[in-house]
């Protein structure tokens, strides 16, 4: 008997395409502070390949680890602020009206960057020793920086819609 792989070569192409393009997408991103695509990449990735998206999602991390070093401060939180936002749209429906879900997933993407110092705060607490008042005033400091994520991620948003239908195309002319 022979098993079904876990992942088909194509799958193993795409994942590695679209892990590289998270992390080529967040470089050359680098000069806006907070704005990039990755929270647009990372819900589209999930309404296509649902569970699968963890895939690139974390060669993404990992090669942020490689380039920048794991030690870094903030490699560590990447390896569950991602998968937040993974875990809340795997919650979303799969089917919503068609006029309904670019709203829900800007608003997704949106509340995930002004959360983003939230989610960071855990992980900085433990690796540089905050008590809460110090964790408190390390979210108040960074939250200029938060709402600027917020508008970066609503704008990037905007790109979900019109990705997932171009990634279901290409999904859909590989099983021809």
């Amino acid at each position: 008997m022979s098993q079904k792989p876990l992942l088909t070569l194509r799958e193993t192409v795409t994942f590695a395409m679209l892990g590289v393009l998270m992390f080529c997408s967040k470089l050359i991103m680098e000069l806006a502070p907070n704005i990039h695509l990755l929270g647009a990449l990372v819900i589209t990735f999930t309404l296509v390949y649902r569970a699968k998206a963890l895939i690139p999602i974390y060669l993404f991390v990992f090669l942020l680890g490689l380039y920048y070093g794991f030690p870094y401060h903030w490699w560590g939180a990447y390896l569950y602020i991602w998968t937040v936002l993974w875990g809340v749209t795997m919650l979303l429906p799969k089917k919503m009206p068609p006029r309904v879900a670019p709203i829900v997933y800007m608003a997704v993407c949106g509340l995930h960057g002004m959360l983003f110092g939230v989610l960071f705060a855990p992980y900085n607490a433990l690796v540089f020793g905050f008590n809460l008042s110090q964790t408190l005033a390390w979210i108040g400091t960074g939250l200029w920086f938060d709402f600027l994520h917020m508008l970066g991620n609503v704008a990037a948003g905007a790109l979900i819609v019109p990705l997932q239908r171009l990634l279901l195309r290409l999904e859909r002319t590989r099983a021809k």
